[in-house]
């Protein structure tokens, strides 16, 4: 039984990890920190120093607050002997996650940089599928409504909230995990409201291998929502869709597979943590770093939730 302390209490907290925390039996969940808000019947503190102190006996935290201050709380975390879980994207920039590897490291605990996008139910067949083929093109149109999925959440267009990289990078995941050569960034586009710091839209376009790799991101789509990958190879054309959960490959039906995307990353957890190893890959936090370095910026009209 690994005693588990969350931290940050927002909507892909309640939403995704409460959920899949209370179906493993394999957790109790102990202690939680937040600014903001409590669950009932679980003991709450206002932030993970306090939880520390509670006398909880803390196996593990899983932190869901935004990227930026994050890696303090992580700090103080391993600092106390802790495993670390952390929400998508794990840091605020690439240093600062490579940090809390060797910090770690260091301490002999678990970090678990998760990317939840990869668990699920057709991106492990799509790479095995994709194993051996010749990657000819591929693209990501990846486009979602802000104001339904972040509601009020001015954070994600402040500085170090990514913006529309914040579901992007979930598409970039996938694509580290499915494309068997490594993913190089040629060039960019943002698109930043005026007044605010991070992106609204942006372009990408990048290679893998010979085979060009395009992406369209959007964070104004209304009406159906498009979170989709297709890759052209000499086998032909493998499309995921609705988040990696549809799979289909050339000749074949769509497939839909069941939606386990965070128990899968808790069962993860549960096996590093048994097996005293760490798993944090930044190639997808690289590649958002990238082309905020590299990216032509376009100022666009103001933006309100």
């Amino acid at each position: 039984m690994i005693r588990l302390g969350l931290v940050g209490i927002g909507k892909i907290a309640r939403d995704q990890h409460l959920p899949a925390i209370a179906a493993d039996g394999r957790y109790d969940l102990a202690a939680t920190a937040s600014r903001h808000a409590k669950l009932d019947g679980v003991p709450g503190h206002g932030e993970i120093g306090a939880m520390i102190a509670g006398g909880h006996q803390l196996d593990a935290v899983s932190i869901c607050t935004p990227p930026v201050g994050r890696q303090a709380i992580a700090i103080a975390a391993i600092d106390a002997g802790l495993h670390v879980m952390l929400e998508k994207p794990p840091a605020a920039t690439a240093t600062e996650i490579m940090a809390l590897a060797d910090h770690a490291r260091a301490r002999g605990v678990t970090l678990f940089a998760t990317w939840h996008s990869r668990e699920a139910a057709g991106v492990a067949a799509a790479r095995d599928w994709l194993r051996g083929k010749e990657i000819q093109a591929a693209r990501i149109r990846w486009k979602e409504d802000i104001r339904r999925w972040h509601p009020g959440q001015e954070w994600i267009l402040e500085a170090g909230g990514f913006g529309v990289f914040d579901p992007g990078i979930n598409a970039l995941s996938i694509m580290t995990a499915i494309l068997p050569a490594p993913l190089l960034l040629d060039s960019a586009r943002i698109d930043v409201p005026e007044g605010r710091s991070s992106p609204i839209a942006a372009t990408m376009a990048m290679r893998s291998g010979d085979a060009a790799v395009d992406a369209d991101l959007d964070f104004l789509q209304t009406g159906p929502q498009s979170w989709d990958i297709e890759v052209d190879t000499d086998a032909g054309m493998l499309r995921l869709s609705m988040g990696g959960s549809v799979l289909e490959l050339p000749g074949g039906e769509p497939v839909t597979g069941e939606d386990r995307e965070y128990p899968r990353l808790y069962a993860r957890f549960t096996e590093l943590v048994a097996a005293g190893k760490s798993d944090v890959d930044i190639r997808p936090l690289q590649l958002v770093a990238d082309a905020f370095l590299v990216a032509e910026r376009r100022t666009v009209a103001p933006f309100q939730f």
